[in-house]
């Protein structure tokens, strides 16, 4: 879910098409792991977006720092910053396992 900062951006026209064009250049597939996820997949930013940050077109529009995924390989991708309890994690294929 978008922080309050980056909301605006997300629902941006600009953010939009940049989307849509990077999905499709991609053809739908997780960068990743390589599965057709058509639109239901992630188009994750490299470089966190924070305040600071997030009026730069360099960083929020550019393909450069843009990695399309599906929802597994983005938790894989972010599993040491998502707050899960202490009796699981994530294995390498990014599901949910206990420990």
């Amino acid at each position: 879910m978008a922080q309050e900062f980056s909301r605006a951006f997300y629902r941006s026209a600009a953010w939009l098409k940049c989307r849509a064009a990077y999905i499709a250049s991609v053809f739908y597939c997780c960068e990743l792991c390589k599965e057709a996820v058509g639109t239901s997949g992630i188009l994750h930013h490299k470089i966190s977006l924070c305040p600071e940050n997030i009026n730069d077109p360099n960083i929020t529009l550019n393909w450069d720092h843009l990695e399309y995924l599906c929802v597994r390989c983005h938790n894989q991708t972010h599993s040491d910053n998502l707050p899960v309890r202490g009796d699981v994690k994530f294995d390498d294929q990014g599901y949910l396992v206990r420990r």
